[in-house]
């Protein structure tokens, strides 16, 4: 997925409903707003990448209908992150009290919060450092844990609010440890 960044600047600031109305006024892009104010419009992906995002959200919605602990995103929901930029990860969790105590007009439109859970699947046109720096902010903005999946090298890169950022070398699962609880991602179906 190729993405193209705008910095209107010397024009204008985009603030969170100059944002909102832009993304209703034009559902045919996907687009997000990096914590620099910068616009980041994005392509869509290819039938790879697409796949393989419907198998990681389809493991995502088996785990929650069972555990019923909160609720699962996909990469179409843009969240309002605390520093100010609106990002859509690839999937998306959040505890259910956490959910629940939105007001109903925040929940319509960008949910005002950081998930607590966020993975991201690089597809073969990211950049890999553009990812990573979206990862981070992430985790910046209150994520507690972060999943990078790689395909290509077969690497995961894993992202807590606590330390450095740990990198798997061909990992067979993963562990959700207690921030999805039982949760493990087989990733046979990626690599």
């Amino acid at each position: 997925m190729t993405a193209y960044t705008i910095n209107f600047d010397v024009i204008s600031t985009i603030d969170d409903e100059k944002f909102y109305q832009l993304c209703r006024h034009n559902p045919e892009l996907k687009l997000e707003k990096n914590q620099k104010g910068e616009l980041v419009i994005m392509s869509p992906t290819g039938g790879e990448t697409g796949k393989k995002n419907s198998e990681l959200n389809a493991d995502f919605v088996i785990w929650n209908r069972q555990k019923k602990l909160g609720y699962i995103f996909d990469s179409s929901t843009c969240f309002k992150l605390p520093k100010g930029s609106n990002r859509s990860p690839d999937v998306a969790y959040i505890q259910k009290e956490r959910w629940d105590n939105l007001k109903e007009e925040e929940r319509i439109k960008f949910p005002p919060l950081a998930p607590d859970f966020v993975l991201e699947l690089i597809s073969k046109t990211d950049s890999l450092k553009d990812t990573q720096e979206k990862m981070q902010e992430y985790i910046d903005n209150g994520v507690k844990l972060g999943w990078l999946i790689n395909p290509e090298k077969k690497e995961v890169e894993i992202y807590r609010q606590e330390g450095e950022k740990e990198v798997l070398n061909n990992p067979k699962i993963l562990s959700g440890e207690d921030i999805l609880p039982d949760f493990t991602l087989d990733l046979t179906e990626i690599f």
